[in-house]
């Protein structure tokens, strides 16, 4: 797990410079046809492709519209076709950089992980998955359409894939989570092997991320251009919403935040995250600043960094943050209980060596579910119930309505989170109503309090 950490980070690193720039700077759609180098495929790319043929203006990154090594009218007509949606092929630069053709309509996907999951909820493209990895399809509660799907085994995280059921599904395509990709290519003959990018956000410049541009890819690919960016406007502008409650804050008046991997009994070192993860940007987004970004290994490629407890005693962070995919009971969408989640917290708070650390006594020691990291908000929910603990007096921002409105609007879901799923503990409270876990949880938080009394 480790290493592969290590090489998504290196190519995150990567991606400016492999990835064509927006001419005039900002953001670049990386589909072949956006011949300006803007933000998306219109007809300006046919008035400029235009210019390149004439002579006028020179050839840019993106101008073979058709992918066949020349500059020409066929350019032109694919543009037009892909203008009007009526393209039988397009090609993107992956989130590796890589172009990939891709054959339209898509009619039978194969999907991995939860991000690229979510996608085809979002774009409203459940009926075109033919099959999911395993995780999703146990998650019946969050996916109650996709965990009906075939289940390919060995997909995400690699391990042993079972190419030959994959192909018995005749997919058009298989959207993956890793950006390991070459493997699956040499074993899945005629089927494109996309990874779009959705891994990497950037939730403190989101406009130019290759996050961003995945979705916008996906909306090209899986014909739902509205949809992405109906998400997109959405994902950004409550980015920018939670940016607002920090915007005046001093650096010094930031609190130092901890956030690492629940550690086990016995584990002689913390995992915490580089500021390429996700976690570290919820935190910063949130307006919070990790203990370790004074470390040289913050600012390079590794994601996970691992630190002794002596220097967790030494930076004495005001609030330590926690998170975990895995309890007994177990947490998420598809649990009401809280106590594996107590039982957690209980367990770190009484090793001796982290008794006199502020976060503990406090009370500001917190676990969060996985999903707030690796789900299609990439981190966007996770950064709002942060940004609420960190600044509670400032963030109007509700984090459950703003995680609700996520699984109403745009996955489609039934879901009431006032009753159903643990995603946070200690859980915030919120005019009597509590946050992050099932309102129904108040009494056992009530019995623990009078036990501790």
């Amino acid at each position: 797990m480790k290493s592969r950490y290590s090489c998504l980070a290196i190519l995150a690193l990567c991606l400016a410079l492999v990835l064509p720039s927006a001419m005039g700077g900002g953001y670049v759609l990386h589909i072949f046809g956006n011949a300006n180098m803007d933000g998306t495929i219109d007809a300006k790319d046919v008035d400029y492709l235009k210019e390149i043929i004439s002579g006028k203006e020179k050839k840019t990154d993106l101008a073979d519209a058709n992918y066949d090594g020349k500059i020409d009218e066929a350019d032109i007509s694919q543009i037009n076709r892909i203008i009007d949606e009526t393209e039988d092929n397009i090609t993107i630069l992956d989130g590796n950089g890589l172009p990939v053709t891709v054959n339209l309509p898509i009619k039978r996907a194969i999907v991995e992980h939860l991000d690229n999951s979510e996608m085809m909820m979002i774009l409203r493209k459940i009926d075109a998955v033919a099959g999911v990895d395993l995780a999703m399809s146990k998650s019946v509660k969050e996916f109650p359409e996709l965990s009906k799907k075939a289940s390919v085994p060995g997909f995400s995280p690699v391990k042993d894939p079972d190419y030959e059921q994959a192909l018995s599904l005749r997919p058009d395509i298989i959207l993956t989570f890793s950006n390991k990709t070459s493997e699956k290519t040499k074993n899945l003959p005629g089927v494109p092997v996309v990874f779009a990018g959705l891994y990497y956000p950037d939730l403190i410049n989101p406009e130019t991320s290759s996050f961003t541009d995945a979705v916008h890819k996906l909306g090209y690919i899986m014909d739902s251009r509205e949809k992405a960016e109906e998400y997109i406007d959405w994902h950004i502008g409550k980015i920018n919403a939670i940016k607002s409650i920090t915007q005046n804050t001093s650096e010094k008046e930031k609190p130092t935040v901890l956030i690492a991997t629940l550690p086990k009994d016995g584990d002689k070192t913390v995992a915490t995250y580089a500021k390429i993860d996700t976690l570290s940007q919820m935190v910063s987004l949130a307006g919070g600043k990790s203990i370790v970004d004074g470390l040289p290994a913050y600012l390079k490629s590794n994601y996970r960094i691992e630190i002794d407890p002596e220097f967790v005693i030494k930076q004495d962070p005001d609030y330590i943050v926690f998170i975990t995919i895995a309890l007994d009971p177990p947490i998420g969408y598809d649990s009401d209980n809280i106590t594996g989640m107590q039982k957690a917290l209980a367990s770190f708070k009484s090793r001796p060596e982290y008794a006199n650390l502020t976060a503990v006594k406090d009370d500001h020691v917190y676990i969060i579910n996985g999903n707030l990291r690796n789900d299609a908000t990439k981190g966007l929910i996770g950064a709002a119930y942060l940004a609420k603990i960190f600044y509670a007096d400032k963030a109007e921002l509700d984090p459950e309505q703003l995680h609700q409105e996520y699984l109403t609007r745009f996955l489609g879901l039934e879901y009431d989170l006032n009753s159903h799923g643990v995603f946070i503990y200690p859980p915030l409270e919120e005019n009597g109503n509590l946050e992050g876990v099932p309102d129904e949880s108040l009494e056992i938080l009530h019995i623990t309090a009078a036990s501790k009394s």
